[in-house]
């Protein structure tokens, strides 16, 4: 039986990044550490840094006058805050350890140039993600829309004479958002559309890799946080190609039913999953099955 790991499995540069400067705060900072949200969407790790002493703040309201007054540290995810947000934080006297993802950084310039050039904003991923609350932040909200699927695509309506400007969420499915910006284009009375395809280059990458992977496995396994976008996207993506495709989050929750010869097994991770992680799947898929 051959046991093919994705070569794109597991934690991105972005997610890196704000993984380790967390811990570096973690050993070097003796005041509170705050990250705002879950630093990633992986259980496994935010507990981790919880046992460490990291609290996670969802909101400046939940912090009391006294937690306030004492400060600390706030780093910023890897999914990036609305400026809203950032401006409050600083106000309040908190250091801040920006981890926000630079491609991330990219779009949030892109959207408040566009915006204050007069353009309508079209985000096209989900309304919930951090990441696209964040994007919505640095641009006019009274002429920003965010397009999830083919029916908000197909009822969307411009206002008149309006430029739009059209990025994504950086883990959104690439032919997705293809198919949705020409659901958008064919809309014929928008006289200026600028697409700018900001999906990462790594997400991009790991999708192909998954769907070729699945493709050619009996069995294929998506690891990854319950929330985590980009996993529920690999999953898809994979269940098209391989009907015998499992989500987990830990090698706890794989329950193989296939009893059928099998060949090949491929196991990919979404950006939040520790290595940690995925080569206890790999073992445990070695040595059970």
């Amino acid at each position: 039986m051959n046991v093919t790991v994705a070569k794109s499995a597991g934690f991105c540069f972005g997610v890196k990044r704000a993984v380790n400067k967390v811990y570096e705060q973690a050993d070097i900072k003796r005041g509170p550490i705050y990250t705002y949200g879950p630093i990633i969407h992986n259980e496994e790790v935010v507990k981790d840094l919880e046992e460490k002493g990291v609290q996670v703040l969802h909101d400046l309201d939940e912090l009391t006058d006294e937690q306030k007054k004492k400060g600390g540290t706030v780093i910023i995810r890897s999914h990036g805050v609305s400026k809203e947000v950032y401006e409050s934080l600083a106000q309040c006297g908190f250091e801040i350890e920006d981890a926000t993802c630079p491609f991330v950084l990219k779009i949030h310039q892109i959207v408040e140039e566009f915006s204050n050039d007069g353009y309508e904003i079209v985000i096209i991923g989900s309304s919930s993600h951090p990441e696209v609350e964040g994007i919505r932040g640095w641009c006019d909200p009274g002429h920003t829309t965010v397009i999830a699927d083919q029916k908000e695509a197909e009822n969307y309506k411009p206002e008149s004479g309006k430029k739009v400007c059209i990025v994504a969420q950086t883990t959104f499915n690439y032919k997705k958002f293809q198919e949705l910006v020409e659901i958008i284009q064919k809309k014929g009375y928008i006289r200026d559309i600028r697409v700018l395809n900001t999906i990462c280059n790594a997400t991009e990458e790991r999708q192909n890799e998954a769907a070729s992977l699945a493709e050619t496995s009996d069995i294929m396994i998506v690891i990854g946080g319950r929330s985590s976008s980009n996993t529920q996207k690999l999953y898809e993506i994979c269940k098209e190609e391989c009907a015998n495709t499992y989500y987990i989050q830990t090698v706890a929750d794989l329950h193989l039913s296939e009893t059928g010869h099998i060949d090949n097994v491929g196991i990919t991770a979404g950006a939040s999953t520790p290595k940690k992680i995925i080569e206890e799947v790999q073992k445990y898929v070695r040595t059970e099955l």
